[in-house]
């Protein structure tokens, strides 16, 4: 018996060829805990992750483990004076496409014990198309291979002040809803903001960059505060003046 094919099926297989070739964009995206996350760093596994949403909160500095083990007031002369207590992330540590639900730290200060806990990265860094919901903060973070922030969104606070990069770093085409702070950060081989998208402040104070730096279709809706940057040895303004 022969099956007979009408306009009505062709056009039913025609939509469910459709259907199997955009599906992996329509499906939901798959769930990630950020404690097994941050479980694997400390087994020492890089980590790779494209296409996900990680729920909770990633905490780079590992606060939660360490302050138990701290002492509850600080005794300033002991750390050569400092306060800090700093966790080196010596995994490849790599986010495509992914959405941070919570907060992404790679610093914190607690309040209560005084102490200021942050994630240094010694591998290669990316949060690539990624989209950020919660805070995320990088201040003093020191990224000693490549760094890649483009494409990404981040919601709500964000910082990089005194963050310093080694290597390549770019925040081309990455978007900033609130305020970016950059205040004493220092790019030791360039920086790409092109496209970038401030819709708040570029504060940019104090900052030096050595290498290109492109900027090139950076929008900032406000105020820049570039006073006292660097840009190869130039004030930012001049090397506008200069380059563009």
């Amino acid at each position: 018996m022969k099956t007979k094919i009408t306009p009505k099926k062709i056009t039913t297989y025609l939509f469910l060829l459709c259907a199997l070739l955009v599906a992996p964009n329509l499906v939901a995206q798959k769930t990630v805990d950020a404690k097994d996350i941050m479980s694997a760093i400390k087994n020492g596994k890089d980590v790779s992750y494209e296409n996900v949403t990680i729920t909770g909160t990633l905490d780079l500095t590992f606060m939660d483990e360490k302050a138990p083990e701290l002492p509850k007031k600080r005794k300033w002369y002991k750390n050569n004076g400092s306060n800090s207590i700093e966790e080196q992330i010596e995994v490849k540590v790599s986010f495509v496409n992914c959405v941070f639900d919570d907060n992404v730290f790679a610093y914190i200060h607690d309040e209560d014990s005084e102490y200021t806990f942050i994630a240094n990265f010694e591998d290669d860094v990316a949060f690539t198309n990624c989209t950020f919901k919660g805070n995320a903060l990088f201040k003093y973070s020191d990224f000693e291979r490549n760094a890649d922030f483009s494409g990404s969104t981040f919601k709500e606070n964000t910082t990089f002040k005194y963050a310093k990069f080694d290597k390549n770093v770019s925040f081309a085409n990455t978007t900033f809803d609130e305020d970016a702070i950059f205040k004493y950060s220092e790019f030791r081989r360039g920086v790409s903001f092109g496209d970038a998208k401030f819709k708040g402040n570029l504060n940019l104070k104090y900052t030096k960059v050595n290498g290109d730096f492109d900027i090139k279709g950076m929008d900032v809706a406000y105020s820049i505060n570039s006073k006292y940057t660097k840009i190869n040895g130039q004030s930012f303004n001049k090397y506008l003046v200069n380059r563009n």
